[in-house]
């Protein structure tokens, strides 16, 4: 029994390693991609700690050589999801009832050995699963997975650690319950880093997860589980639940024991699993937490004191860096009329000159897109944009770079920069999730209408970018966007939040703002119980005023 009360190690940002030729971490994870491609991946479920092969399999594609399979992985279905709550629910009692810092222990050791043990692992399995470079697979893999699972325990100390104060003779106490019943993660393809947080945030917290990881990032989220495994988490505390998504849901949202959602993902998913949820609503033990990091149209606004050279390297960065399939991609650029002739040729020459192929090329900038899906989904409006043609929301465009589009070998999508006429031409209102950036000049002789425009374009409000070296040009911009994103940035690119530093999430229709990579989030899966002690209670029912006069 332990009497003390610790402390977490003080949690520190994972370094970003540079894969420079001739570096040894080039080395190791060149050799990491080559033993995974030599490999034939046959990834089973993982329910109560059992490894469970269905024998309903799906491949598991490269997207930027799709020829290419990696293996296979088993679908969970409605029985695997039903026989999932079950070991939830038998796996929390013990789980709930471990002291906090053992719980604590189980993912501080996880996120050793993302840093270390399989950090070229990780890398790896996220490049070629999901078509990440080496160096967008280290930012998330590695480093962010790491950040979540050393950062979220000083969290969850702090959480702890906050009591309401106490009268004279009394005690008030605070305990943190973790939630009734099991908590049902679902988890985006494009980042290995979203993924481990949703699954091991609630768990940290003393409760049990279902976790449906996307079809398309099995490879990387897999090798998570295992981590998890060898780290010392108990069988059934959370279960890896590949498959149907309707079929899961089905399952999750009938049980009466379905304590809340955590969920990344497309907002019209999200809005779906909320209906789900509040149509059996009166089923449930308690009302579930619902938090959600959903969808975004993301944008970067270029005040006429902005930074030229800047803006451009923002612009490039954070619009087509990992091919635009981040939430948080810059994907609507405002440029002042007084400067946007030179900034526009500026910017085209750069995005001309993007390197763009296979992620094993440590050369290229770029890879595909994730899937024939998304390809199929984000090639129209380009090809709309290169004819020239209007859109149904108005206005015309043209092609400024990029705009091809090839899904011979692999789901190639040039990085695009289209110039649109009207702010709400359809590539400025729509999400494409993919490497399309889409330019419109306003007029820097009526500020407030820009702002205006750039706040009431999108039905979204996750991420958006300022440049401006005129500090009440800041001032102005920040205070007329202060609702139009949840992660503001000043000169930086919209994307990159880190774990600690930059609390991320988005409102309107970006979702609950729950902000991942901070307290709040985790405050989401704990239910707080007050306790009142009196050391010497009243013995009398009578109060002084009721004395005679």
């Amino acid at each position: 029994m332990n009497d003390a009360l610790p402390r977490v190690p003080r949690p520190v940002n994972e370094p970003v390693l540079s894969y420079a030729p001739g570096s040894p971490e080039r080395a190791a994870l060149k050799a990491e991609l080559a033993a995974l491609l030599g490999r034939d991946h046959d990834i089973p479920l993982i329910i109560g700690g059992r490894e469970i092969r269905t024998g309903r399999t799906a491949p598991i594609r490269r997207p930027d050589a799709h020829g290419v399979i990696l293996g296979r992985y088993h679908q969970a279905g409605e029985a695997e999801a039903g026989l999932a709550v079950e070991a939830a629910l038998k796996a929390k009692a013990e789980w709930a009832d471990l002291p906090w810092e053992e719980r604590a222990a189980v993912f501080l050791r996880a996120g050793e050995l993302v840093a270390g043990k399989y950090r070229q692992a990780l890398n790896a399995a996220t490049m070629l699963g999901q078509s990440k470079t080496a160096q967008q697979a280290e930012i998330d893999a590695a480093c962010e997975t790491a950040d979540f699972l050393r950062y979220n325990p000083h969290f969850m100390e702090r959480i702890y650690a906050d009591q309401p104060r106490s009268g004279s003779g009394e005690w008030n106490r605070l305990s943190y319950r973790p939630l009734e019943g099991f908590v049902y993660a679902v988890t985006p393809f494009n980042f290995t880093a979203i993924a481990a947080n949703l699954a091991s945030a609630p768990a940290m917290m003393g409760n049990v997860v279902l976790w449906k990881p996307a079809s398309t990032s099995i490879l990387s989220n897999w090798l998570l589980m295992k981590i998890y495994e060898e780290a010392g988490l108990p069988p059934g505390v959370i279960n890896f639940l590949p498959g149907s998504g309707s079929a899961i849901s089905k399952v999750v949202f009938a049980r009466p024991e379905f304590a809340g959602l955590h969920f990344t993902g497309s907002t019209g998913v999200f809005n779906s699993l909320w209906k789900q949820a509040s149509d059996r609503l009166s089923t449930y033990r308690a009302y579930p937490r619902l938090v959600g990091e959903t969808g975004g149209k993301d944008f970067i606004f270029l005040d006429p004191s902005a930074d030229p050279e800047a803006a451009v390297c923002a612009a490039v960065r954070g619009a087509y860096e990992y091919q635009g399939q981040k939430c948080s991609a810059a994907s609507r650029l405002y440029v002042p009329r007084s400067m946007a002739g030179d900034f526009l040729d500026r910017l085209s020459a750069e995005i001309s000159s993007l390197p763009m192929g296979e992620v094993t090329d440590f050369r290229n900038f770029l890879g595909a897109v994730i899937d024939e899906a998304a390809f199929d989904g984000i090639a129209p409006f380009v090809e709309r944009a290169l004819a020239g043609g209007g859109s149904a929301s108005g206005g015309t465009a043209r092609v400024l770079a990029g705009g091809r589009c090839d899904k011979s070998r692999g789901y190639f999508i040039e990085p695009t920069l289209i110039l649109a006429d009207e702010p709400r031409y359809e590539t400025m209102e729509t999400e494409l999730f993919g490497p399309v950036l889409t330019a419109h000049v306003y007029d820097d002789g009526d500020m407030e209408a820009a702002y205006r425009v750039v706040d009431a374009t999108s039905p979204y409000a996750l991420t958006g970018a300022v440049f401006a070296r005129d500090r009440r040009a800041v001032v102005r911009a920040l205070g007329a966007l202060r609702y139009s994103a949840g992660n503001l940035y000043v000169n930086d690119k919209p994307t990159g939040a880190v774990v600690g530093r930059q609390p991320f999430g988005g409102a309107r229709g970006s979702g609950t703002n729950d902000k991942a990579g901070s307290p709040l989030n985790l405050l989401r899966w704990t239910s707080a119980g007050a306790v009142k002690e009196t050391f010497s209670p009243p013995v009398k029912w009578r109060y002084p005023y009721m004395g005679e006069a």
